[in-house]
């Protein structure tokens, strides 16, 4: 039988009060995340994702930030990107060509009105509906993935894109 002293009994008593106060502490921080600053990092994680995915669609357009790449030409749609749509995505109701192209275009001009934070929530809208395309008709089993992607999306729709915006920049001009 397993008796606890009366010293022991308020050591552990003093220690479940020490880790609620830490809890408790750690949980009053995280209420206080500025939403700018949440916004910010989901706006420019989510349009690095459909940016990198866009570049892979076309030839002649390479622009990458991180690595200081830029190949400016007249992008074109490569045919790489066709032949994906026609072999291993299938989407109904579209041809190859056009779906292409939408994705392509999408994936480069939705991505970046996120990053400005330009017609934000619209565009979240956009790339979710892009995200749900995905997983339903292309890669199914990557629903750990999209649903992320969603997430982040979802929270910009919900939330908006932050102060550090031209969305808020927009908005503080029709104030006046």
């Amino acid at each position: 039988m397993n008796t606890l002293t009366s010293s022991q009994g308020a050591e552990a008593g003093g220690l479940t009060a020490r880790v609620s106060a830490l809890l408790h502490s750690v949980h009053s921080m995280m209420g206080h995340l500025p939403n700018t600053l949440l916004a910010f990092i989901a706006r420019f994680s989510i349009a690095a994702v459909f940016w990198k995915s866009g570049q892979t669609k076309i030839e002649g357009l390479a622009i990458d930030i991180v690595s200081g790449t830029f190949e400016l030409g007249m992008p074109r749609l490569s045919d790489n990107a066709v032949f994906l749509f026609k072999e291993e995505y299938k989407l109904p109701l579209l041809s190859p060509e056009l779906g292409a192209t939408m994705a392509a275009l999408g994936e480069h001009i939705l991505p970046i009105f996120i990053l400005l934070g330009l017609a934000t929530r619209l565009s979240a809208l956009g790339l979710l509906g892009m995200t749900m395309v995905i997983q339903l008709f292309v890669y199914p089993d990557a629903y750990a993935t999209h649903g992320t992607w969603a997430a982040v999306l979802l929270y910009l729709m919900a939330h908006g894109p932050g102060k550090l915006s031209l969305d808020a920049w927009i908005a503080s001009r029709h104030e006046r």
